[in-house]
């Protein structure tokens, strides 16, 4: 009956897509959540520059008691999940582009993946795609200009839409069948990608297998919140708290969101 929180952070609000996932499958877990959006996105960082933040971040969770963290972001956690996984002691889960299940479903053998520089260019996600995608064709494309665009609160409108044309008409035209979204911010993104993406292209995420996963280790540690009490959720940001706020105020749930100069 650990009561701890789990510590969730991301470079911005985007992980709030796999807070709803945690929180959905663990109704009695307390969730601390660090939205890093003034250093925003961290993609286009060089490596150096995201392993110190996401040790900064992982810091300030620990202080607040944290049992365990997600790294509720791709570019973080293939450019730093094993640096903090070997010098802290808590577990961690990380974010990887959701290749594998892509790959096991595509009939066309063809899937696209869009997501950050970052993450894109990391040993880590080449690895995931040499052992997970033997014989499938990835057509990757960089989704420069999104995440700024979702962490001022523009989900929909002809700025998006036209910056996903870009992207997605190259994968169309070679017969993805498959998107993968490799950033967390981009299932916020998803309604209009239904509007622009063939019926046949499916659309495929994180979120789930990381809840899934989460769960699964906090089993495995004996560190599960059985207690059915409201649990408590606390979003920290350095930017504007009010589009934090529009994204996950639940009357069902104590929310609180506050400035944080971190």
């Amino acid at each position: 009956m650990d009561n701890r929180p789990i510590g969730i952070f991301d470079s911005g609000i985007g992980g709030t897509s796999i807070w709803r996932e945690i929180q959905a499958l663990l109704p009695n877990e307390n969730i601390i959540y660090l939205a890093d959006s003034i250093n925003a996105p961290y993609g286009e960082r060089p490596k150096e520059e995201i392993l110190k933040l996401s040790i900064k971040n992982t810091e300030y969770l620990l202080a607040q008691n944290c049992k365990l963290v997600v790294v509720a972001c791709n570019t973080a956690t293939t450019n730093a999940i094993d640096y903090l996984r070997t010098n802290y002691a808590i577990p961690f889960i990380g974010i990887e582009p959701a290749i594998k299940p892509a790959a096991l479903q595509s009939k066309s053998k063809i899937i696209g993946v869009l997501a950050t520089k970052g993450t894109l260019s990391s040993s880590l996600f080449h690895s995931t795609a040499e052992n997970h995608a033997n014989g499938i064709k990835i057509i990757e494309r960089v989704g420069k200009g999104l995440v700024p665009l979702i962490e001022s609160g523009e989900l929909k409108g002809e700025k998006i839409k036209t910056l996903l044309l870009g992207f997605l008409n190259p994968m169309l035209k070679e017969g993805m069948d498959y998107l993968v979204l490799g950033c967390t911010h981009y299932p916020y993104l998803i309604p209009v990608l239904k509007e622009i993406l063939p019926t046949d292209v499916k659309i495929i995420d994180s979120g789930e297998a990381v809840a899934r996963q989460t769960k699964s280790v906090l089993e495995k540690n004996g560190i599960l919140n059985t207690l059915n009490f409201k649990s408590k959720h606390q979003f920290f940001t350095n930017a504007e708290e009010e589009v934090l706020e529009n994204m996950v105020q639940n009357e069902d749930m104590m929310v609180s969101v506050s400035y944080l100069d971190f």
